[in-house]
């Protein structure tokens, strides 16, 4: 079998190529062939020669392929780049040609540095240095057809209170803020208690657009086991509402102007109000909301609503949970945060030896262990024990051992770090307990308000006293 060998050659030599080939078919001399390629007789001739002998390869210039003769050698290179990297790696190459020359006498031209600098990555070429463009896209055309919710972290209170987290949920078609809660951190419970608010308010949404947190992608690497769901997706996929993960912060450019505004807006606000708490900030924000929606929020381009309402088949109870499977052991026991729990040893749960039963983690930090729908009765077995003081005091002869036993426990025994942050559940449960208790709830309003006297100045004293 005959095999072709492919020849590169450039636009000048494939000219040579096509005169050349005319010449040895007699359909051109070979002197206006020399006068159409700018060469001459004998340097044609000698063309010809080597078509003659290599065919279209005799063509090709030579030097193709190798370095320069003038150029630096490799051990130059790599000395100067291995300087550049110890004192100059954030120069450009106008100045490390300046500074070369100036403290190691060392002279090298601006462009060949540059090429060196780019060859080894320390700098970066026009188009490489060009950033993305992100193109503006239109609104969705209905309400509640995407909703767009993030979380920022910010220092709300300035310097009267600590740096915490506020929630945002604005929709893309109106940016209507529809829901925001500050909270000490994103977490998993603080996005449920805030999706709960929102659902039972305006009904379900179509999508979601969020970035890819953790508390909404899982983003270990190689995960091979799970259902490829974090909680709040695996939330959000049971109500039949979609979530969708922007590659890039200008992809949700809605919330993201949102939070910079309300970093601005907000923040004057609660000073204004002297508010410095998480609790009345949150007890601030409906009013806010309404103020900001009259100012900024757009009219739809279709008037249609596309809230789904709520039905008995939601039981947000059970879906805004932790849930995690577990395998019962033969001696009807499982593991949940480093906790062993005992079934009851009813005829129904004995046959669910070797079988996956599911532990739902409530907001308020109550526990249940489910089989489907059937609830299991359960006891505390073992928590995770620890040598108490008590018993380092009663023995005597086994202090020493007993001590050096607790310090190794108090090292080791943690929680379990795919367990959820108990954080937003006190929070969650602190909030329950002031609506449920009316006095407590009117406590905390009358302390408030007392600080938002004691903040506000009074008129009519700086009237009188002149300082207005």
């Amino acid at each position: 079998m005959q095999t072709t060998d492919c020849v590169s050659m450039s636009a000048p030599e494939l000219d040579r190529l096509t005169v050349i080939e005319r010449v040895l078919e007699k359909r051109l001399s070979q002197v206006k062939a020399s006068k159409q390629l700018g060469i001459t007789s004998r340097h044609l001739r000698r063309l010809i020669k080597c078509y003659r002998l290599r065919g279209a390869t005799g063509l090709v210039s030579k030097k193709r392929g190798i370095p320069s003769n003038r150029a630096y050698p490799d051990a130059v290179k790599h000395a100067v780049i291995a300087l550049i990297k110890v004192h100059y790696h954030d120069f450009g190459p106008t100045l490390i040609a300046e500074k070369l020359d100036e403290k190691h006498d060392i002279q090298l031209s601006r462009e060949t540095l540059r090429q060196w600098l780019i060859t080894a990555g320390i700098w970066k070429n026009r188009r490489q240095r060009r950033q993305r463009v992100y193109q503006p896209r239109y609104r969705r055309d209905c309400f509640g057809e995407l909703i767009q919710i993030d979380g920022s972290e910010h220092h709300w209170f300035e310097e009267r209170g600590p740096k915490c987290t506020l929630l945002v949920y604005i929709d893309d078609a109106t940016g209507r803020l529809l829901e925001l809660n500050f909270v000490d951190s994103e977490s998993t419970f603080d996005y449920f208690q805030s999706t709960r608010h929102y659902l039972e308010h305006y009904g379900k949404p179509v999508a979601f657009y969020s970035d890819k947190h953790s508390v909404f992608r899982v983003n270990r690497v190689g995960a091979t086991s799970g259902t490829g769901l974090t909680q709040f997706g695996r939330a959000l996929h049971e109500l039949n509402i979609d979530i969708i993960y922007a590659n890039s912060s200008q992809a949700k450019g809605r919330v993201e102007r949102a939070n910079k505004t309300l970093q601005d807006r907000l923040v004057k606000e609660l000073r204004l109000e002297g508010i410095d708490t998480i609790e009345q900030a949150n007890a601030y924000l409906p009013t806010y909301i309404e103020q900001f929606n009259a100012k900024f929020a757009k009219e739809p381009v279709n008037p249609t609503n596309l809230h789904r309402s709520l039905t008995a088949l939601d039981q947000l109870d059970e879906i805004l949970t932790w849930q995690e499977d577990r395998t019962v052991s033969r001696s009807l026991t499982l593991q949940y945060n480093r906790v062993v729990y005992l079934l009851e040893p009813t005829d129904f749960a004995q046959d669910l030896q070797r079988k996956k039963v599911r532990v739902y983690d409530y907001p308020d930090g109550t526990l249940a262990i489910k089989y489907g729908k059937v609830a299991l009765p359960y006891t505390v077995f073992n928590e995770a024990r620890q040598v108490k003081q008590a018993d380092i005091v009663s023995n005597k002869r086994l202090g020493l051992v007993l001590k050096l036993i607790r310090q190794q426990q108090q090292n080791s025994i943690q929680r379990s770090k795919t367990i959820p942050k108990t954080r937003g559940q006190k929070r969650i449960c602190k909030e329950a307990y002031r609506q449920a208790n009316p006095a407590a709830r009117s406590a905390t309003e009358q302390t408030a308000s007392l600080q938002l006297r004691k903040s506000k100045p009074d008129i009519s004293n700086l009237l009188t006293t002149g300082h207005l």
